[in-house]
């Protein structure tokens, strides 16, 4: 005897009674043989995708590995200026630089007095130099400045030789120098106001109207440092005239308009005081 069939399900008897309303078939899942052959055709041609890929900017891709860093240049190295003579020549030139290291005399050493004195032509060489034994007893050879020593005095010149020599190379010529009014107070000298070229006293190396120190425009004009330590007048001497022959053209070119206006002033006062008088000055006056 055969065995019962199965009890249908509810929806096995809807669909029996209902023979007409049939469940939709569940779409298959789409496949390589489903496609449209065209697509296959084109996707074949395609190309395939790296296995890995990396997202974002180019540079940081591992395929563009970034340009390695240019090499960095050395820092430059500050080379130290040193003010050397520029030329052989050492006959003396019309403009000549001095400089004159002093002693101290008198009560306790504070009255200066010249214990050497350096004279260099225009390119910057020696044209006299001497160790001078002043007239009065030393009482401080400000050692620690002036770089003298009493070893020195035993090569000194007196002061009325120095100063007879000093004078003789001087004359007529264009005195170049730094703060001249000592370097002339000590040598009891003068010098005509027309042939001084004073770097202290120059309106175009004042600052705000102040005079400035020799180590400071030798740094700024020249970009060499000097005075370290204790001074060198042979050394200060060509700071100077170097100073000078840089700013020579424009300096010289003042000078003569500065004399000129002068002169200008001088004729006109001596005019208006001939005037005034009532006498011509082209004609003598007669003393009685």
């Amino acid at each position: 005897m055969a065995s019962p069939p199965p009890p249908l399900t509810a929806a096995a008897a809807a669909a029996a009674a209902n023979p007409k309303r049939r469940p939709k078939p569940k779409p298959k899942a789409a496949g390589a043989s489903t496609l449209n052959p065209n697509w296959a055709q084109l996707q074949s041609k395609l190309p395939r995708p790296a296995a890995a890929t990396t997202l974002g900017k180019r540079k940081h891709r591992s395929d563009h590995p970034s340009p390695a860093p240019a090499p960095t240049e050395p820092a430059a190295e500050v080379v130290e200026v040193k003010l050397v003579p520029t030329s052989d020549d050492t006959s003396l030139t019309k403009a000549v630089a001095v400089d004159c290291e002093m002693v101290g005399v008198g009560a306790g050493g504070s009255k200066s007095a010249l214990g050497r004195v350096t004279l260099v032509n225009s390119w910057g060489n020696v044209v006299y130099d001497e160790y001078v034994r002043p007239v009065e007893w030393i009482v401080d050879y400000r050692t620690h400045i002036s770089g003298i020593r009493p070893k020195h005095m035993n090569k000194a010149k007196d002061f009325w030789v120095v100063q007879k020599d000093v004078a003789e190379l001087i004359k007529g010529r264009i005195l170049v120098g730094h703060a001249l009014h000592h370097d002339l107070k000590v040598l009891l000298l003068g010098h005509p106001k027309k042939d001084i070229r004073d770097t202290s006293e120059y309106e175009v190396f004042r600052r705000e109207g102040k005079r400035r120190s020799l180590k400071d425009l030798t740094a700024q004009v020249l970009g060499a440092k000097i005075q370290q330590k204790e001074h060198c007048p042979i050394e200060d001497a060509r700071a100077a005239m170097f100073i000078y022959n840089k700013h020579k053209k424009v300096w010289e070119k003042n000078m003569k308009e500065q004399f000129r206006f002068r002169n200008k002033l001088k004729k006109r006062g001596k005019k208006k005081s001939a005037e005034g008088s009532g006498n011509d000055p082209n004609v003598p006056t007669v003393l009685l």
